[in-house]
């Protein structure tokens, strides 16, 4: 009896590493995003490009940002093996002052939470 409970344990390890190997990947091409100086009511659309370096597809099932005024955007189809996809983020850019925020990316990746960060300042215009 316990060599046959012992079989079937290695058995389950083996198809479980089997199993983790196939795994998607995400690889970003940067981290973090930097807007540097922009001017109030500019354009606040930035774009995370990522590749699924693994052998399964990659779902991204959610995408959340630290705040309202930064809207992420997430593919809705799976990304094949090698393929490259992207997540758009929109930050709101009538804010004035700092940007430093944090969006969190969940997928079926061997890395399961990414967090991504946009960072720059945006500058009140002259004269207005």
């Amino acid at each position: 009896m316990k060599k046959i409970v012992l079989v079937l344990f290695v058995g389950l390890m083996g198809l479980t590493l089997t199993a983790q190997e196939k795994a998607a990947k995400i690889e970003f091409k940067t981290e973090t995003v930097d807007y540097g100086e922009i001017a109030k009511g500019s354009d606040g659309v930035r774009v995370f490009e990522f590749t699924n370096t693994g052998e399964s597809p990659l779902i991204i099932s959610k995408v959340s940002s630290s705040c309202g005024c930064t809207i992420p955007k997430k593919p809705e189809e799976p990304i094949l093996p090698g393929k490259t996809g992207e997540i758009q983020v929109k930050y709101d850019t009538n804010r004035v002052g700092p940007i430093r925020k944090a969006i969190t990316v969940i997928s079926n990746a061997d890395t399961p939470t990414k967090v991504l960060k946009i960072k720059g300042e945006v500058k009140a215009t002259e004269g207005k």
